[in-house]
C-alpha cells in the first residue's frame, strides 16, 4: 500500500477538525445573556478540551500508523539500486567543505567532508533536480539522471555571496522560500552577527536590524522587550521553529533566556502577520530557527566580560552534533551555563542589572524513514535565577526591595513532514508545547506577602498542507491551507495579596493562502479566521502582498496585512514591579476589546555589484493604523493598599516612518551592512498616563525613540583572523518618571546614545580538523550609558532607558571542529 492511500484518512480528519470548529463557534454564538455566556464560557471550555482530546488522539493514532507504514516500506525497498552521484563542491580553485547536496522535493541529502567532495548512493532511478547551498555561498542546482547500476559525477563551482542573497527562509508564507523571491520582506539574524558583535543570547542580537531595538525596563528584574517600527512587546509575536508557545509569560524575561548557540537564524517580518499566525502578530514577527544538524561537528566556547570593571558575567556553551553515514538521521545537542554579577551603577546600594544564573540544555533531532518522509524532534530545558533590588545576602523578605524569580521550562515539539512522489506537495502534522514554573517575590519594605508562585502552559497542535500547481486560474501556483489549536493556561498566585488570577485561552485558527508566480509578477492572497474564546465573533485576519521584478536585481513590494490583539488577563507588562515602596498590579476593565491594526507597506530592494562590490539597499516606507489600543492608567488601590492599575482601550493610535538598510561587501576580506529607521508614533487622541492629573497627557507613545539605527563591519586581514566593528544609534524619546524618588510625575526626553562594540578574533589551526579561537574586545567603548537613575528605596524602577550595560571588556575562546 501506498502512502498517497491515507490521503482520504487525513483530509477527513481536517474535516472533523474544521467541523468541530463550526460546531464549537456556532454552539457559542446561540448564548446572548450574559448569564447565558457564563454557562456557554464553560460549555466552551469542556466542549474545546474534549474536541482536543478527541483530534489530539486521532492526530496521534494517524501520525502513528504513517511513521509505521513508512518504515515498513522502507523495510520493503528492493536492493541497493547501486545508482550514485559523486562530486565537489568549490569556488573557484577552493574546495568547500560542509556544503549541502540535496535533491530537491525529498529528504535525500549529503554534506561535503572535510576536502569538499560528496557522494549520494542507492539512489531511486529517474530524473531529479540536484541543489548546493553552503554559508557565503550562491546556491546552484542542475538536473540529474540517475540509472541503476551507474555513477553520475556532477561537480559545482558556485559563486560567493557576501551580502545573503540566496538565504532560504520560512516565515514569509510558512514555506521554504528564498528570501530574494518572497513577497514580504524578511530579515535574518545569522550565528554570524550574534559572533561578531559578542552576543551571548536573543536579546543581545536583535538590534541590528532595521526597525528593531531591544530595551530594558525594569532595573530591579532586567525586564527586556523587542519593539518593531516603535510598537511595544506585546505586539510582537514570537515563535520557536514556527511554532506559537513563547505565551504572555514568557514573554517577559524570554528573549533574555535563549541562548545565541541554540540559534540557527532568527527571521524577522516587520507588519501585521495574523493572516498566518493568529494572535499579537501586529507588529510582526520573530522566528527563531534552532539548530539542525548537518554533519558531524564539536564546538565549546568560554566567553567572559567585565561590566564596569567591578560585575562579571561569564558563561560556557557547548554544541555537538552526529549525523549518520547514510544522512537518514542525525541530532544536535546544545548547552549554555551562564552567571552573571549584578550591578550597581550609581552606589546607592540598589541593582541597575540584575543577578543571572541560566542553565540551558536541549537537542533537534531528525529521522527520514523514507526518502518521502521526515520527523523532526526538538527539546530544551532551562532553569533561570534572577534578582535585583538590594541586600542580595538576605533572604527576599528582609530587603528594602527585591525582585526575584527562578524559572524552570520545558519546551519542545514533534513535526512529521510527507512529501508527494512528485515532489509537488507537502504535508505537516505538528504539535509543540512549552511549560513554565515560576518562584517569584516582588516586594518592598520587608514584605512577607510578595511571594508568589505561576504554573504556565501553551500549546500549540495542527497541520499543514502546500503544493504547486502548474496553473490556478491565470499563473502557476502555491497553495497553503492548515488547521492550528492554541492552548494557554495560566495560573497566577500571589497568596499573601488574595490573588489567585487563572487564565485558559484557547483558539481554534485556519489559515489558506494563493501566491501565483510569474516571471516579473508574484501575487499572494490569504487569510485566518480564529475563533478566540474571550471573543464572541471569529477574527478574520486577511492579508495581500505583491512582488514586481523589474528585473533579476530590482524589485518593488506593496503589502497589506491586518493583525489582532485579544483580550487576556495576563499580559507581558503584567510585570509587578516596586514603584515608590508600593506594589502595582495590572487588571483589565469589563469592557475591554480586542485590538485591531491594519499595516500598509511599499519597498524598493536593488541589489547590484559595481566595481566588484556586491551590494544591497532596502528603502522601505510604513503605516500602522491601531484600533482600540490597549492602554493603562491608575484606578485606585486594592483591600490590601496596592496600587491599581487598568487595561483599557484608548481612542487608538498611528505609527509611520522609512526603514533603510545598506550592505556591501567591498571583498571577501571587507563586509559593511547598516540601518536606519525615521518614524512617529502617535495616539490618536492625548492619553492620561500619570496619577496626577494636573499633569499633561500626552500624544505620544513611551519608550519610542523618532530616530535609531545600527552597522556592523567586520574585516578580515588574514583569513584566520577577524575585526569587528558594530554599533547601535537611540534616538530621543520620552520616557515616564513616577514619583517616589523625585516629588512629582514628569514625562522625561531622553538624550541620544551611541554604542560602539569592537571585536578581535584569531582561529589557530589543530591538526587537519580543529581549530582554536582566542577573541576579545570592548562593548560600549563610548561609555554611553544612563547617568541619572532614581537612588533608595523609593526609586522608580522603570525608570531605564538606552544601552543595557556601560562599558564592558570581555575574552573569549572557543575550540571545535568547525569554526
Amino acid at each position: 500500500m501506498e502512502l498517497i492511500d491515507y490521503k482520504q484518512d487525513i483530509q477527513g480528519m481536517r474535516y472533523h477538525l474544521a467541523g468541530s470548529l463550526k460546531l464549537i463557534t456556532e454552539d457559542w454564538q446561540k448564548n446572548k445573556t450574559d448569564n447565558e455566556k457564563k454557562i456557554a464560557t464553560k460549555k466552551l471550555h469542556d466542549n474545546s478540551l474534549k474536541s482536543l482530546g478527541k483530534n489530539v488522539k486521532k492526530i496521534s493514532l494517524m501520525l502513528i500508523l504513517i511513521i509505521i507504514l513508512s518504515v515498513n516500506l522502507l523495510k520493503a525497498q528492493k536492493s541497493p539500486t547501486d545508482a550514485n552521484i559523486i562530486g565537489h563542491v568549490k569556488h573557484n580553485e577552493t574546495h568547500l567543505p560542509f556544503s549541502t547536496i540535496h535533491i530537491e522535493g525529498t529528504t535525500i541529502s549529503t554534506t561535503t567532508d572535510n576536502t569538499g567532495h560528496y557522494k549520494l548512493v542507492n539512489l531511486p532511478e529517474g530524473t531529479f533536480t540536484l541543489k548546493v547551498q553552503s554559508t557565503g555561498y550562491k546556491s546552484q542546482t542542475r538536473e540529474v539522471t540517475t540509472k541503476v547500476g551507474t555513477t553520475s559525477e556532477i561537480n559545482f563551482d558556485i559563486e560567493e555571496d557576501a551580502i545573503s542573497l540566496e538565504q532560504v527562509v520560512v516565515s514569509s508564507n510558512r514555506n521554504e522560500i528564498n528570501r530574494k523571491e518572497a513577497t514580504t520582506i524578511v530579515n535574518t539574524i545569522s550565528p554570524k552577527l550574534f559572533e561578531s558583535t559578542n552576543s551571548v543570547c536573543l536579546a543581545e542580537g536583535m538590534s541590528f536590524q532595521p526597525g528593531l531595538r531591544v530595551e530594558t525596563n525594569c532595573q530591579n528584574c532586567g525586564f527586556q522587550q523587542v519593539r518593531i517600527n516603535g510598537l511595544d512587546g506585546p505586539y510582537t509575536q514570537i515563535l520557536i521553529d514556527s511554532r506559537a508557545i513563547f505565551s504572555a509569560l514568557s514573554g517577559v524575561y524570554g528573549i533574555e533566556q535563549i541562548p545565541a548557540n541554540m540559534i540557527e537564524r532568527v527571521e524577522v517580518i516587520r507588519g501585521g502577520g495574523s493572516a498566518l499566525f493568529g494572535s499579537n502578530a501586529v507588529a510582526g514577527i520573530v522566528n527563531i530557527i534552532t539548530k539542525e544538524p548537518n554533519y558531524n561537528s564539536f564546538q565549546i566556547s568560554s566567553n567572559t566580560s567585565a561590566i564596569a570593571k567591578n560585575a562579571i558575567d561569564q558563561s560556557v556553551n557547548l554544541n555537538t552534533s552526529l549525523v549518520t553515514d547514510d544522512n537518514k538521521g542525525g541530532i544536535m545537542v546544545f548547552g549554555s551555563m551562564r552567571n552573571r554579577d549584578h550591578y550597581d551603577a550609581n552606589g546607592d546600594g540598589f541593582s541597575e542589572l540584575s543577578l543571572l544564573e541560566n542553565n540551558t540544555f536541549g537537542f533537534r533531532s531528525y529521522y527520514k524513514p523514507t526518502m518521502y518522509s521526515k520527523i523532526q524532534l526538538e527539546y530544551h530545558h532551562l532553569n533561570e535565577f534572577r534578582r535585583g533590588g538590594n541586600k542580595f545576602d538576605l533572604q527576599p523578605h528582609e530587603t528594602d526591595i527585591t525582585e526575584q524569580i527562578k524559572h524552570n521550562i520545558n519546551a519542545g515539539g514533534l513535526t512529521y513532514s510527507l512529501f508527494s512522489k512528485n515532489y509537488k506537495s507537502k504535508y505537516s502534522v505538528y504539535s509543540s508545547a512549552q511549560h513554565t514554573l515560576r518562584n517569584s517575590y516582588y516586594g518592598a519594605e520587608q514584605d512577607l506577602n510578595a511571594y508568589g508562585y505561576t504554573n504556565d502552559l501553551a500549546f500549540v497542535s495542527g497541520s499543514q498542507f502546500n503544493t504547486d500547481l502548474s496553473k490556478f486560474l491565470f499563473a502557476p501556483a502555491t497553495l497553503t491551507t492548515g488547521l492550528e489549536y492554541q492552548l494557554n493556561n495560566l495560573n497566577d498566585k500571589m497568596p499573601g495579596y488574595n490573588r489567585d488570577l487563572t487564565q485558559d485561552i484557547m483558539i481554534w485558527g485556519y489559515f489558506l493562502q494563493n501566491e501565483w508566480k510569474t516571471e516579473h509578477l508574484n501575487f499572494l492572497i490569504g487569510a485566518r479566521a480564529d475563533k478566540h474564546n474571550l471573543i464572541d465573533e471569529v477574527i478574520i485576519s486577511p492579508r495581500a502582498n505583491l512582488l514586481y521584478k523589474i528585473n533579476n536585481d530590482f524589485s518593488a513590494r506593496l503589502s497589506y496585512s491586518k493583525g489582532f490583539r485579544a483580550p487576556q488577563a495576563f499580559d507581558e507588562d503584567l510585570h509587578i514591579m516596586a514603584v515608590g515602596g508600593e506594589v502595582m498590579l495590572i487588571q483589565l476593565a469589563d469592557d475591554l476589546k480586542t485590538e485591531t491594526s491594519n499595516t500598509y507597506s511599499s519597498s524598493l530592494d536593488y541589489y547590484f555589484n559595481i566595481f566588484g562590490l556586491q551590494t544591497n539597499v532596502l528603502v522601505e516606507g510604513f503605516y500602522t493604523k491601531l484600533t482600540d489600543v490597549f492602554v493603562t492608567e491608575e484606578i485606585g488601590t486594592d483591600t490590601a493598599g496596592n496600587m491599581l492599575l487598568e487595561r483599557r482601550n484608548g481612542s487608538g493610535a498611528k505609527v509611520y516612518g522609512i526603514n533603510t538598510e545598506f550592505k556591501t561587501a567591498f571583498s571577501q576580506y571587507l563586509q559593511l551592512q547598516l540601518g536606519f529607521t525615521s518614524q512617529k508614533s502617535l495616539y490618536t487622541e492625548p492619553e492620561q498616563w500619570a496619577e496626577d492629573e494636573t499633569v499633561e497627557p500626552t500624544k505620544n507613545m513611551m519608550r519610542t525613540p523618532d530616530n535609531y539605527g545600527y552597522f556592523t563591519l567586520n574585516y578580515n586581514p588574514i583569513k584566520s583572523s577577524t575585526i569587528s566593528l558594530s554599533g547601535v544609534y537611540t534616538g530621543k524619546m520620552y520616557v515616564p518618571h513616577y514619583a517616589g524618588f523625585i516629588e512629582n510625575e514628569k514625562l522625561e526626553e531622553t538624550p541620544n546614545f551611541t554604542e560602539l562594540n569592537l571585536k578581535a578574533a584569531h582561529n589557530f589551526k589543530i591538526g587537519t580538523t580543529m581549530q582554536l579561537q582566542i577573541n576579545g574586545g570592548v562593548q560600549n567603548i563610548l561609555n554611553s550609558y544612563q547617568s541619572d537613575f532614581d537612588e533608595g528605596i523609593f526609586r522608580d524602577a522603570g525608570y531605564i532607558y538606552g544601552p543595557n550595560r556601560p562599558r564592558t571588556f570581555f575574552i573569549g575562546i572557543k575550540i571545535g571542529s568547525n569554526l
